[in-house]
């Protein structure tokens, strides 16, 4: 029982992985290139939305937090929704 409720909870969240774009920009290559800005001190949190897009939260080298949504295809930032 132990063994079929851990392969169940091993499927579960490999499903997770495979929601993503498959023939987008790898996840560390997007923190990489924010990384790479100016302003940012360090990337806090990456987390895939179920709409299709990863939210990324950093600190700015100010002290603000700040939060950015990117598109896996492209590995550029999506405009915000209004």
């Amino acid at each position: 029982m132990r063994l079929i409720l851990a392969s169940a909870i091993l499927a579960a969240s490999s499903l997770g992985v495979l929601a993503a774009a498959p023939e987008g920009k790898k996840l560390s290559e997007i923190i990489s290139k924010i990384e790479q800005g100016a302003d940012v001190d360090y990337v806090l949190e990456a987390d895939w939305s179920r709409r299709g897009f990863y939210k990324i939260e950093y600190m700015m080298k100010n002290g603000a937090k700040a939060t950015i949504r990117i598109d896996p295809k492209t590995g550029d930032a999506m405009k915000e929704r209004r």
